[in-house]
């Protein structure tokens, strides 16, 4: 049985020490955070979507970066699995819109309990991780033998200084995301260390910032079944329907979560969204339901004609993109003024001006790129005996549950594989 340390006691740390720890194997569980997991408890809108109820293949066609990264441990471990752990763990669940899975009781915080009483047998010690210990390896590898890593990781210095020595070392530090929740990328800075590159880390799945001073009027205004569609110079590049918010600073919400992931360069291109506020009606169906609502509220200026049709806070601020005069009665409204109603009710456009910040991303896209460690076991390729899984690793997804469902079946791989990679004294 191994000595292991592993450094992050956040989702795919926690998940990993319950798993080893199963095992038979020692683990010391190093987190530099007050409170271990905070983010889980942000998660969900506080609901904490902790996986998707959908098959393999589909998991991976909503994994944005290297999904074929993930193809053995999201088979060894895949959404049902973690359901399945879960409820055997006492949290009852559901599946909702898109068959995102949350607890029964809306409360993340079961979820993070959960994942502490897995990781119970652990160690959990309340201290960072300052630098990797390593040792070198005979670099020239035998005749006829690929080379391997030119080092081992043999434990963790800590930012007390105490040293923690182990026969591998799981670095599970998340992103840079949240940092207030303790996501501060000090995994890179480990990853690094041990001769691996990083893809620099940008904000996935986070707000987009816009100009347009109609964002803040609606400010708080949330919008279901909507059509949100991204546009790259031009060119749609994504379309969704379900849920999204103006906000003070631009818009929000599941669709934008998504949208955002597709962004490139912002300084080389231009990115605007249109919103089809009425999806399931076409351009005529829309123009007839408009006839019909003007017909009933004939005497009703024109803010008051659009209350069947529009939120009321989106209502004063249709009626000065539509440029109307407010006092035109609705009875007075002409067919082309209707047709330009129905253009802005399909067509809602809200210029893209920046991606929100890291600080308030949902996740970090980047890290430690895949290439570099194995996929079965999540084994750095360049230095044995040290291994990553979760947000840390160059693979993001779009909004449903799939992002923790990485972290968990990447730590899953990591235990499952630790006994014959002790065994045989390397880590690949």
């Amino acid at each position: 049985m191994a000595q292991i340390v592993i450094v992050g006691a956040g989702a795919a740390g926690l998940m990993a020490a319950g798993a080893a720890v199963r095992r038979g194997h020692t683990v010391t569980l190093l987190e530099h955070a007050p409170r271990p997991a905070q983010k889980i408890l942000v998660t969900g809108k506080g609901r904490c979507n902790l996986t998707n109820a959908c098959g393999e293949e589909e998991f991976l066609r909503h994994v944005r970066t290297n999904p074929r990264f993930l193809y053995s441990s999201l088979h060894a471990f895949p959404p049902s699995a973690t359901m399945d752990l879960f409820e055997s763990l006492g949290v009852a669940l559901k599946v909702e819109r898109g068959r995102r899975v949350f607890p029964v009781s809306d409360k993340a915080a079961e979820v993070r309990q959960a994942l502490l009483d897995y990781a119970a047998g652990a160690e959990l010690v309340y201290d960072g991780a300052a630098s990797l210990l390593l040792e070198p390896l005979e670099t020239e590898p035998p005749p006829g033998k690929k080379k391997g890593p030119a080092c081992r990781c043999v434990g963790v210095r800590g930012d007390s200084g105490r040293r923690y020595p182990a026969d591998c070392v799981l670095v599970a530090t998340g992103g840079v995301s949240y940092p207030g929740t303790g996501s501060t990328g000090d995994g890179y800075k480990l990853a690094r260390q041990a001769g691996h590159t990083i893809v620099e880390p940008v904000p996935s799945l986070v707000s987009l910032v816009s100009s347009d001073p109609d964002c803040k009027k609606m400010m708080g205004l949330a919008l279901k079944n909507v059509v949100l569609t991204l546009y790259e110079d031009g060119r749609a590049i994504f379309s969704e329907q379900g849920e999204m918010l103006f906000t003070h600073f631009g818009i929000s919400g599941p669709l934008t979560l998504s949208a955002s992931s597709h962004l490139g360069d912002m300084d080389r291109h231009r990115y605007r969204v249109e919103i089809d506020l009425k999806p399931a009606l076409s351009e005529p169906q829309l123009y007839d339901r408009i006839t019909r609502d003007f017909a009933l509220l004939s005497n009703h200026a024109a803010q008051g004609a659009l209350v069947k049709l529009l939120p009321a806070s989106m209502q004063p601020v249709m009626v000065q993109r539509w440029g109307i005069d407010p006092a035109t009665r609705a009875n007075q409204i002409t067919r082309e003024q209707k047709r330009e109603l129905v253009r802005l009710c399909k067509h809602w456009a809200v210029p893209i001006d920046a991606r929100g910040d890291l600080a308030h991303a949902v996740i970090t896209a980047g890290g430690v790129p895949v290439r570099e460690v194995d996929p079965r076991t999540m084994a750095s390729k360049k230095a044995a005996g040290l291994y990553f899984a979760g947000e840390v690793l160059d693979v993001d997804a779009y909004t449903g549950g799939y992002n923790l469902q990485i972290a968990f079946c990447t730590a899953q791989a990591f235990a499952a594989h630790l006994e014959q990679d002790t065994k045989g004294g390397n880590a690949v």
